[in-house]
């Protein structure tokens, strides 16, 4: 079934949506779905797409696979949806969002309002078998979101790339066009959080550039 996410992603994505590789993936993700229990829901997996299109996209907060307990993944990197107990590393990055703007940790932790504003919440694995993190890496995913790097990598405009942690990190050999803006830190979870990620600045940072390239900040505030 062919994916329709309603944007000018349809068409930048449609060769790899027609390619073998992703025939393989999507043969496996539909045994896993049919055997397994994996998040986000099918419906889901590409909503990081819906809600910003490809034209629109001047930031991208890259994760590493959806959060794997249930109720939490929704197809957004590091969001959960209304109501849902916020983890770890949301509760860090709104500390650290306080840090940097003055900003109080909301308490809903969906950052779909991020989304529609132009920041590409992508994880570059967009599936996971329940309570198993990592679950779905090499199933196939990194060949296709490492492609949506590459074509975000040839806008024209401007690109924010925010990336949290060595795996994040490990796809700054993608981001070659000198225009863009790449801001790394530790990784917001506990483990890591007190490294380097606080006090990195990463919103401020992101908005300073953006209106330094005349584009619209990000309004960070979620209430």
């Amino acid at each position: 079934m062919a994916v329709i996410l309603e944007n000018d992603w349809d068409g930048i994505l449609a060769p790899q949506f027609e390619s073998a590789p992703y025939r393989v993936l999507r043969a496996k993700l539909a045994n896993e779905y049919k055997t397994q229990r994996v998040f986000p829901d099918m419906f889901d997996i590409f909503n990081a797409f819906r809600y910003t299109s490809y034209g629109a996209t001047k930031a991208v907060i890259l994760g590493q696979d959806p959060y794997h307990n249930e109720g939490q993944a929704h197809g957004l990197s590091f969001s959960v949806p209304e109501g849902v107990d916020l983890p770890a590393s949301l509760r860090n990055i709104y500390k650290e969002l306080e840090s940097d703007l003055g900003i109080p940790p909301a308490k809903s932790g969906n950052l779909t309002k991020w989304a529609k504003q132009g920041v590409l919440l992508l994880n570059s694995v967009l599936t996971v078998r329940a309570h198993q993190a990592a679950s779905h890496r090499a199933l196939g995913w990194e060949g296709f979101t490492d492609g949506v790097i590459s074509v975000i990598n040839e806008k024209t405009s401007p690109v924010v790339f925010i990336l949290w942690g060595a795996f994040a990190q490990s796809k700054t050999a993608l981001i070659t066009n000198p225009m863009h803006l790449i801001i790394s830190s530790p990784h917001p979870s506990p483990l890591s959080a007190s490294r380097g990620f606080f006090g990195s600045k990463p919103f401020s940072r992101t908005n300073d550039f953006l209106i330094s390239t005349g584009q619209t900040p990000i309004d960070w505030a979620l209430e």
